[in-house]
């Protein structure tokens, strides 16, 4: 199981001093010339996530709230808030800043969750790069705590996560984790194969 550190910040984001993690392990697919990797770090409002991919053949079509945007280029970041308890989040976006979330213990039980002025609610922020594109936001501790009231974000604790990039119907279809799953089969939704995260 891979381990992260989720650094605590305060104030402005200096994402240059938050550690960066590889998502680097091609499940399913041949090894393409597709990176990605994931920043995560906190403070007392919630988790505040950059996603980078270095990506050439780029997909995005969807524009719709709660589309399937694992079909374009996508990146994503699951995680379970709460040690023994296998419900989790899953937080799934693509270029044009369309996000899919949902909670739940797999795909048979998951729920959308539709965020009301979900942009400013999260703070997304998307952009092209020169060889890719990436996305900023932050997921509230509010949130989190709809469904673990009196969930605090405390040094020590533990969350368990992945951080996924795939793209469904790209011209180079692709999943690639960063804690690896071990199936024969494609599923990004595998609470147990999750890796650790402990906040600063």
């Amino acid at each position: 199981m891979r381990q992260y550190t989720i650094k605590k910040v305060t104030g402005e984001i200096d994402w240059k001093q938050v550690p960066a993690l590889d998502v680097d392990n091609y499940q399913w697919c041949e090894e393409l010339d597709i990176k990605m990797k994931s920043q995560i770090c906190y403070d007392e409002n919630g988790l505040h996530v950059h996603l980078r991919a270095w990506e050439k053949d780029i997909r995005a079509e969807l524009t719709e709230p709660m589309s399937m945007v694992c079909e374009d280029s996508c990146m994503e970041f699951f995680f379970r808030p709460q040690e023994g308890d296998l419900r989790y989040f899953n937080l799934e976006i693509n270029p044009n800043g369309q996000m899919y979330i949902g909670f739940g213990h797999n795909m048979g039980d998951l729920v959308r969750l539709a965020l009301q002025e979900e942009d400013a609610l999260l703070q997304k922020k998307w952009n092209y790069t020169e060889d890719g594109w990436e996305v900023f936001y932050t997921f509230p501790l509010s949130v989190i705590r709809v469904f673990f009231p009196g969930y605090e974000l405390k040094s020590g604790m533990k969350l368990y996560a992945n951080s996924y990039k795939c793209g469904d119907e790209t011209v180079n279809p692709h999943f690639i984790s960063w804690n690896k799953i071990e199936l024969d089969t494609p599923s990004f939704h595998q609470p147990e194969h999750f890796g650790l995260m402990v906040l600063e």
